[in-house]
C-alpha cells in the first residue's frame, strides 16, 4: 500500500509540472528589443559627474590644485626660459648676431606654442652717448628683435618694443665688460 501511495504521489507531482510546463508562454523566435538600444556615446560628453560621484570633494579638490600647480610651474619654466637670456649687440649696432638669432629661435618657439604669453621687448645701450641717441639706438634694438620673432611666426599683437636707453643698465661699471653687457634686449612676461 505504501507503494501505491508512493507512486501515485509521485505521478501527481510529474502531472502537476508537466501542467505547468504546458501552459509556459514560448518564447518569440524574432523578440523585439524590451529596452530602448544604447546610444552611441557622445566624445564630447562630460564625464565629469562620473568622477565626481566616484571621487570626494576634497579628492577633486586636491587633484584639481595639482593640475594647476603643474600648469602654473610649467607656465614659470617657459618665462624663466625666456627672461633669462638677454639678446646682446655690438657697440653702437642693432644687427642681429648668430648668438642672438639661435636665442630668438628658442624664445619664438616658446611663444608659438604658448599664445597667453605677452612680451614686452626692451632695448638697452651702455652708458656711452646721449640719452636721445641711445633711446634711438634702444629703440631700434627692440624693434629688430620684434621683427625678427614675427618673421619667425609669432604673433605680433603679442609683442611690445620699448627702449630705456641707458636708463637700466644691467651692470654698472666703465670698462668694455660693463658696456657690453648693458647692450641688449631684454624680455619681460606677461600672461593674460
Amino acid at each position: 500500500m505504501k507503494k501505491l501511495l508512493k507512486l501515485a504521489l509521485m505521478g501527481a507531482v510529474a502531472s502537476f509540472f508537466a501542467w505547468g510546463c504546458a501552459n509556459k508562454e514560448q518564447p518569440e523566435t524574432d523578440p523585439a528589443p524590451k529596452t530602448a538600444p544604447e546610444a552611441p556615446v557622445d566624445s564630447t560628453l562630460n564625464l565629469e559627474p562620473i568622477v565626481a560621484d566616484t571621487l570626494s570633494a576634497d579628492s577633486l579638490a586636491k587633484l584639481e590644485a595639482e593640475r594647476l600647480e603643474a600648469e602654473r610651474a610649467r607656465l614659470e619654466e617657459m618665462i624663466n626660459r625666456i627672461m633669462l637670456d638677454d639678446v646682446y649687440f655690438d657697440y653702437d649696432r642693432a644687427e642681429l648676431t648668430e648668438a642672438a638669432k639661435q636665442i630668438l629661435v628658442q624664445i619664438a618657439e616658446i611663444l608659438t606654442n604658448e599664445d597667453r604669453f605677452v612680451v614686452t621687448i626692451e632695448g638697452h645701450t651702455d652708458a656711452r652717448g646721449t640719452e636721445d641717441y641711445n633711446l634711438t639706438l634702444g629703440a631700434r634694438r627692440s624693434t629688430i628683435v620684434r621683427d625678427f620673432l614675427i618673421a619667425y611666426g609669432v604673433d605680433g599683437n603679442k609683442l611690445r618694443s620699448v627702449s630705456y636707453g641707458k636708463e637700466r643698465p644691467k651692470v654698472q661699471g666703465t670698462d668694455e665688460d660693463a658696456y657690453a653687457k648693458n647692450r641688449r634686449a631684454h624680455f619681460r612676461v606677461t600672461i593674460e
